[in-house]
């Protein structure tokens, strides 16, 4: 029987970027999983930090050229790709000038979150999932890391539930230590509104969202959950607990745990 699709959607991969415990999951998961038989495909931002000639990036025009609308402001979608040649993994990045490009990650060259966080999150998860249906390819279960992808579930199950690319896909949160310390802008709810991702949906959370926020909005349209590291934040393992979420506790040897919940959440027919 064929293995499941799995599409990895990450904030950080190593070595496009430093080092970090959510950059080496981002290199480490899709990696193994593709080792075990899985056949993935592999996204992240392509921040401005990312040295593309080093990195081996060149563009897809055949993806790119996509304008996503955002708070009534036109943004063109461009796509690039390389691949981490030791690890035989191909990653797709989502590139624009305004959001990713001419920036650093999450934080400016002052170490201050950029006030726009929460709409660059939007148009990467817009982005990804657009990149997925020009790709025709239908993944069983998308895995979420980092913040920058918190949008994602909510839009799978909304606003793209009804596309043949995820209209039965299952989701999974990776839940990481706190990295952004400010709110995601003020507008940040009225630039998420797209198709069926409607307003009302939003009401149950504070109209300041933060990164405690982002992640309660994850949890609530994802899944599966997992603690990715030690220091998850409390409240929201509480909060997954509360909502009676599967939830797999931190492991050093993850593989097999990670395994287990797909198959829990997305059983073989």
């Amino acid at each position: 029987m064929a293995k499941k699709k799995i599409l990895f959607i990450n904030q950080e991969i190593t070595p496009y970027v430093p080092e970090t415990e959510l950059s080496l999951m981002g290199k480490a998961l899709p990696q193994a999983m593709q080792e075990k038989g899985y056949e993935i495909r592999t996204f992240m931002p392509k921040w401005g930090t990312i040295n593309e000639r080093r990195g081996q990036l060149h563009e897809v025009i055949r993806l790119s050229g996509m304008n996503l609308i955002i708070d009534d402001t036109d943004h063109p979608l461009i796509i690039k790709v390389a691949s981490i040649q030791q690890a035989r993994v191909q990653v797709y990045f989502i590139d624009n000038d305004d959001y990713f490009s001419k920036r650093r990650m999450e934080k400016d060259e002052m170490g201050n979150d950029y006030p726009d966080n929460g709409e660059r999150a939007i148009f990467f998860a817009r982005g990804v999932l657009e990149t997925v249906k020009k790709l025709r390819w239908v993944p069983d279960i998308i895995h979420c890391q980092g913040w920058m992808t918190a949008v994602v579930p909510l839009y799978v199950k909304t606003a793209y539930h009804e596309e043949p690319s995820f209209a039965n896909t299952k989701v999974v949160t990776s839940l990481f230590d706190q990295t952004i310390q400010n709110d995601l802008g003020q507008n940040f709810k009225k630039c998420v509104e797209f198709r069926d991702a409607k307003a009302e949906l939003l009401a149950p959370y504070n109209d300041n969202f933060d990164f405690e926020e982002m992640g309660k909005l994850a949890i609530d349209y994802s899944d599966g959950i997992v603690l990715a590291t030690t220091a998850v934040n409390k409240k929201l393992v509480d909060y997954t607990n509360e909502k009676q979420i599967p939830l797999v506790e931190y492991k050093e040897n993850f593989v097999d745990a990670y395994e287990e919940l797909y198959n829990r959440i997305c059983p073989e027919e």
